[in-house]
């Protein structure tokens, strides 16, 4: 089963984008769920994550307030809705299937989309 995130693309800084993260072939629907980014030369750094009920959320500093991660009626999708973008969240975004809870840790997660790239213009 993986994972497959999509929604990203090239938006002016102030603008907005959704993101989403949908399994291929299996449901995720019993975990939790993350959203992460890495820029080329950098550690993968936590964005957000939803417990497997989508009772739970947890945000970065960095996106905290304007961002938001929720999941679909049916629990398997999830998504990361992202507002007032800036440059400094050009990055490829991952999503990633795990604890139940949703953790900050890559390490807690066990299965990883393919990535999609965001590019904040200024």
């Amino acid at each position: 089963v993986q994972l497959q995130a999509s929604g990203g693309g090239l938006v002016q800084a102030g603008g907005s984008l959704r993101l989403s993260c949908a399994p291929s072939g299996g449901t995720f629907s019993n975990y939790g769920m993350g959203w992460f980014r890495q820029v080329p030369g950098k550690e993968r750094e936590f964005v957000a994550a939803i417990s497997w009920t989508g009772g739970s959320t947890s945000y970065a500093d960095s996106v905290k307030g304007r961002s938001t991660i929720s999941r679909g009626n049916a629990k398997n999708t999830v998504y990361l809705q992202m507002n007032s973008l800036a440059s400094e969240d050009t990055a490829v975004y991952y999503c990633a299937a795990g604890r139940a809870y949703g953790s900050r840790w890559p390490s807690e997660y066990d299965h990883w989309g393919q990535g999609t790239q965001v590019t904040v213009s200024s």
